[in-house]
Parts: structure tokens; sequence; C-alpha cells
């Protein structure tokens, strides 16, 4: 095993948007005609928009419904305003409801996803393109994650639905498996359920029942092919994504973009309480691993960014259940993956294959902005002083290392961030690893690339106050973290952590630090550079005491977080959490020892 300043050293050799800088370069991405579902709650009102959208270069105009709790009435809703769309999808739609920006991303498929999540509100926003739909557009088997009103439900319940359309306006019966404050399911089966063509979209009629979990009349709107539909009932606050199964499935891999929203009903039956959860984000499936990042509004109260990591079976569909996100998830044609939360967090989740993207000369990927340990996706942002790597073509004429302190040029190439020069650790013609330099401020970073003079196209990305990532061992963003003794030594399941002692962790995108050092420079071991933000841990999901968060001395860049093993800690691997005001990470693993008779020296660590 590699000693931890070898393997860092190695490593890179394997809110609110200021419009003005945004890259907008996509906005013909959204364009058009498109039906849309919004669901908002905020702390005093609840909102279920349904209607047409119509994007036209940065602006659009709603002719809508809005269906208002204040009210307990549906009126006409028609408005005007604007949009910025990016070349990766990514961007926001002005809300005028709440005044704030609604963000989110375009997919493959041209459906739009997202959530209003720096406005202090729960919602989620679905748009797809509209087309003349017929009613054999409807047609074959259906998956639907649904989750029940959660507003006036006392406990929300999610289900999945599997329904059989005839494309001529019968359906038949509906099953549904339904989650509300427990684990097992409540199984029903809806009978004689019908539908019909109104406006280009589907009326699908459930019949009046005193038992049935899902009564009266749901809107489905659907992309043009019929393979993806989502909708509501005109007269509450429920929502429906669903995928058609009945024909092949694309195969789960790749990028994703994804939005979604929770009811946590786990405390409610000791108090009746329910925190609703909606969020934004992104995440990569490959060869059996899911590395993730939400940005996430947490009952209007926080907002913060989560990376995580996952599982899911190598070679399947898309279609299993996930433990740690308690959800069963389901692909369908085209793609889309829909899931539903099990109780006692019932909830829905929509993920968009994200579009190809290339370009010609000095190309810089927009989805290729990446933490330099955690590799969480682009949606995730950027921190000041954070190490970040950045993925495209002929970034570079060939391959070279920086030394400390980290230049600005490297082989001919310079990377600008909010045009400054950035430090450069390593280029080669794919990949670039930089620091976003310190005196970062603005809300939105523009960044572009110069290869021997030849400019690459910009992109821009959020700048927020920390962005965590652990090194991990394996130089991929999972498995175990880049974790030391006291003496030096790595922390193993062969040498694991004990319960009582104080591990260092190894890290970036803990933000600002004072006293200050200049970009790409080493910090220095006296002083120490203490960071600004106050830095939390958790092991296994048990809070853990942090003796020291900074910058490692003789290190550019790189953070070192001195954590207490808590006691309670289940022997074995525990995922290592790390967070800021505004993000955490839960990504790598630490083992942890059966018993704390092992003794490790303390001669190393100056802090």
């Amino acid at each position: 095993m590699r000693n931890i300043r070898t393997l860092l050293v190695l490593l890179a050799a394997a809110w609110p948007v200021t419009a003005q800088v945004w890259d907008s370069s996509g906005n013909g991405l959204l364009n058009g005609m498109y039906y849309f579902r919004e669901v908002t709650v905020t702390l005093t009102d609840a909102h279920s928009l349904y209607g047409t959208i119509n994007f036209t270069n940065g602006t659009y105009s709603i002719n809508a419904m809005d269906y208002e709790l204040a009210t307990s009435l549906a009126g006409s809703y028609t408005t005007t305003g604007t949009y910025s769309i990016s070349a990766s999808g990514y961007g926001f739609i002005y809300n005028q409801i709440l005044q704030s920006n609604l963000y989110g991303l375009v997919g493959a498929n041209g459906v739009f996803v997202g959530s209003t999540t720096e406005s202090g509100a729960n919602d989620i926003f679905i748009a797809a393109p509209i087309s003349s739909q017929a009613i054999g557009t409807l047609q074959g088997a259906y998956s639907l994650a649904y989750l029940g009103d959660p507003v006036t439900s006392a406990a929300p319940f999610g289900g999945m639905l599997q329904l059989t359309s005839d494309g001529a306006g019968k359906i038949g019966t509906v099953t549904l498996n339904a989650y509300t404050t427990s684990s097992t399911a409540t199984n029903q089966t809806i009978p004689d359920v019908k539908y019909k063509v109104s406006n280009s979209a589907f009326a699908v009629s459930f019949p009046n029942s005193s038992t049935a979990m899902i009564v009266g009349p749901e809107y489905l709107y659907s992309t043009p092919d019929g393979n993806f539909v989502f909708g509501g009932s005109p007269t509450n606050f429920d929502m429906l994504v669903g995928v058609r199964t009945g024909t092949s499935a694309a195969s789960f891999g790749g990028l994703y973009y994804t939005a979604g929203f929770q009811a946590d009903n786990s405390q409610f039956t000791n108090s009746g309480e329910v925190v609703l959860r909606s969020y934004y984000g992104s995440f990569t499936a490959n060869n059996g691993v899911i590395l993730g990042h939400q940005r996430i509004q947490n009952g209007g109260v926080s907002v913060y960014g989560y990376t995580y990591s996952d599982s899911y079976p190598a070679g399947s569909s898309g279609s299993y259940t996930d433990s740690l996100l308690s959800t069963q998830f389901v692909a369908g044609a085209g793609g889309t993956v829909i899931g539903v939360g099990v109780g006692p967090l019932p909830g829905i989740s929509v993920a968009l294959q994200a579009p190809s993207l290339s370009g010609d000369g000095v190309y810089l990927n927009p989805t290729g902005v990446q933490n330099s340990a955690s590799y969480a996706p682009f949606t995730a942002g950027i921190s000041r002083g954070e190490f970040i790597t950045l993925s495209g073509t002929n970034l570079a004429p060939g391959s070279e290392v920086g030394s400390l302190p980290f230049p600005t040029s490297l082989g001919g190439v310079q990377v600008l961030i909010d045009n400054r020069p950035a430090p450069i650790f390593y280029v080669n013609t794919n990949q670039i690893a930089v620091i976003v330099p310190y005196d970062t401020y603005s809300s939105v970073a523009i960044i572009q690339v110069f290869n021997n003079g030849k400019a690459s196209n910009i992109i821009t990305q959020y700048v927020y106050d920390t962005t965590p990532g652990v090194f991990t061992q394996g130089e991929d963003g999972i498995g175990y973290g880049a974790v030391e003794h006291q003496d030096g030594s790595l922390v193993t399941p062969s040498s694991p952590a004990q319960i009582g002692e104080i591990v260092s962790v190894f890290m970036t995108g803990l933000g600002d630090v004072s006293p200050g050092v200049s970009d790409g420079a080493a910090a220095s071991s006296n002083p120490l550079s203490y960071t600004n933000n106050t830095i939390t841990a958790a092991v296994g999901g048990t809070s853990a005491t942090v003796t020291f968060a900074g910058l490692a001395p003789g290190f550019a860049s790189l953070y070192q977080v001195n954590v207490l093993i808590p006691a309670g800690v289940s022997t074995g691997d525990n995922t290592i959490a790390i967070a800021g005001p505004d993000s955490y990470t839960a990504e790598a693993l630490i083992s942890v020892g059966a018993s704390s008779s092992a003794v490790h020296a303390q001669s190393r660590r100056l802090p």
C-alpha cells in the first residue's frame, strides 16, 4: 500500500446567480411549446401549476392553471419571464410566484427537470415538448411513480403503479404498491381505469372509491414518443412520473440529470411531523458504481449540496431497489429512470440521460468539471481553493506535471477562472488539474482554457463556500478514504481506526483559510492555516468531534481534518462524512476496529 503522501502526489497524474455571466449558449435546448407541471410548497401556501410554457430565445410565456392552497381553487395563470440554459443543459428559469430562479437541466430527450431550491420552497418542475398526441401514443406497459398530496395529507404516501394501455382509451386494472410510514407496502388494485385525449394531453380517470388511494382525474403529459409521462391531479398537489417499460430499455449507465421530491415521515408516528425535501442534481453510473450530487432544499429551512457514492447491480437495466436512497428505481424506453421512495421516506424522482457533448478545437466539456478528490459531478459547483479536474479534448499539446509552487502556465497551457490565472498541477490532452484561486468571489465563475494561445469555449460554474471531497486510496472517489493514523500510516481494514482515536482525513474543497496562502503555494506549519468555515464530521452516521480543520502543511490546497472516532460506531466499514455550512460529502469509507486496544504514535500531527 502506498503512503498517502505519495498517493496524493500521484493522484492527478493517473447563490444568487449572476445572469450576465452565465453561459446561455444552450438556450436552444429549450425552444418551442412545452407541457409542464410544477408542485410548490412554501411555509404558508402551496401551488400546483399545469399547462403550457413557450420558450423562445431566453424568454418564456406561460398559459396555465394554478390550484392554490390558500383559496382551494384553480384559476387561470399567465405570466412571462426569462431563462438561461448552458451548453450542458444546466441552467435556470425565473419563477415569478417565488421570485427566485428555478434550477434544473435538459436531458437528451428534451425534457427539463428542476427545483427552486434557493427560494426556501420545496418544489419539483417538469416540462416536456408538445407534439400532436394521438390516443394511441399512450400504448403499452408503464411504470409510474406517484407522490400523494404532501400538503393536505396527514402522512403523504408514495407508490409505484403498473398499468397497460391499449392505445384506444382503455387501461383497465391498475396495480399500486404504496408506502407511508413503513417499508411494508400497501397493495391495491384499481379497476376500470380509462383515459381520453384532451388538448394533446391524457386525462386518466380513476373511479371514485372510498377505499382506493388514487381517485378522480389525473392529467398526464407525454414526450412525443410516449416513452415518458408526468402529471397529477388538477385539484391537489400530487405528482406522477412514469416510463414505458413494454419496449426495450436503454442500457443503464453514463451521466444523468435528476430531480426529486420527498416526504420524510420518519417522525410522523411520534410527533406527527412530516419534513419535505426537494432537489435537483446529476449522477454518473458506471460498472455498478454511482457518484452523485444533489442540491437539496430541506423543509424550507436549509439548502445544501450533497455528494454521495452508491451502487447498483452491474449489468442491470436500471430497475432495482436502492437501500442507500430507500428507493425503487425503474428504467424505461429511452433511458429515463423513475423512482419511488420506500416508507418512511416516500417520494418520487426522475433521472434523464444527459445529452452527448463534443466540440472542435480546444474544447472544454461543460460537464467535465469535477472535484479532484471525490469526482463528484459538475452540478456540485466549485469553491475557493479547491482542486478541480477539467476534461475535454485538445486541452494541451502533451503531458506535464507542475511542482510547488504550482505555476499558472504549464506546457503552454493556461487556465483562467474569472479572468484569474489558476495554478496548474498537471496537463494532458484530455484533462487538466488546477486550483480555484482564493479570490474567486463571484457567485458564478467563468472558466476557459488556452492551449498555446488557442482559446477554448467558455463554461460557467456556481461558486459555493465549500464543496468538500475526500481523497480515496483507489484514486477514484469511492472506497476507503485517504485517512491516516497519527503515526502517518494509512487506516485500512488490516489497520483500522479505533474508538477514541484521532485520525487525519485528507481532502479538498473546504474553502477560505486564515491566515491566507498564495494560490498554488504550500501551506505553512507555523502558523497553521485554519478553515474560516465551520467543518463538522460524522462516522457511520454518528457525529464526530473535529479537532482541527485547515491546510496540511507543506502541500497546496490539500486540506486536513482531524476527526475523533466516536463511541457507538459499528465495527467494519463506515461512511465518513465531512460537512461545511453549505455542502457535505458522504462518499468515502473508513474501517473501524472492534476494540480500542491499538495505539498509534502521536508524534506526527502538529494540529
